[in-house]
């Protein structure tokens, strides 16, 4: 079964928090939203570190690196049957200078025909309630979970 590694940025502002998520590019996702969008990620090889494949893929999908204190977070299962590890990590990044690798695919599915289309396109913060609306049902675990590890904190 497949498995994937993410990162979850959030950052706080007065009482609310605030969640990084990113779109994925190409035709089949051009007119989805809610529940379509997802962390930063990508897929981990039997024999890789989860959070070093989480930081390369962040920096694939975005253009930035980043680094701190990372929250391990519970993995989710989506319904595909892949399995998400992610890590959450408090940090502020600008979303207008982002871009992301291209990766090829087949489309229409069994035409023969590939075309190049971004991994990501489009990168954006959600307060809590609407990323909760916005990411992969099962992602929504991620949120869920860090909320309460931040309330005990508090």
């Amino acid at each position: 079964m497949k498995t994937s590694a993410g990162i979850l940025l959030f950052k706080r502002d007065q009482n609310h928090l605030y969640y990084f998520l990113v779109h994925p590019g190409g035709p089949f996702w051009k007119h989805k939203d809610e529940g379509a969008w997802s962390i930063p990620k990508g897929e981990i090889s039997p024999d890789e570190d989860p959070l070093e494949r989480a930081l390369i893929e962040f920096k694939e999908e975005t253009g930035q690196s980043v680094e701190g204190e990372f929250i391990p977070l519970q993995p989710v299962k989506q319904k595909g049957g892949k399995t998400v590890y992610a890590w959450a990590l408090e940090k502020d990044i600008e979303t207008s200078g982002l871009y992301s690798n291209t990766v090829e695919i087949e489309w229409p599915p069994r035409s023969s025909a590939m075309i190049e289309i971004p991994e990501v396109d489009q990168w954006e913060w959600f307060e809590s309630a609407e990323a909760q609306k916005r990411i992969n049902i099962a992602q929504a675990g991620f949120i869920t979970e860090l909320e309460k590890i931040l309330k005990e904190k508090e």
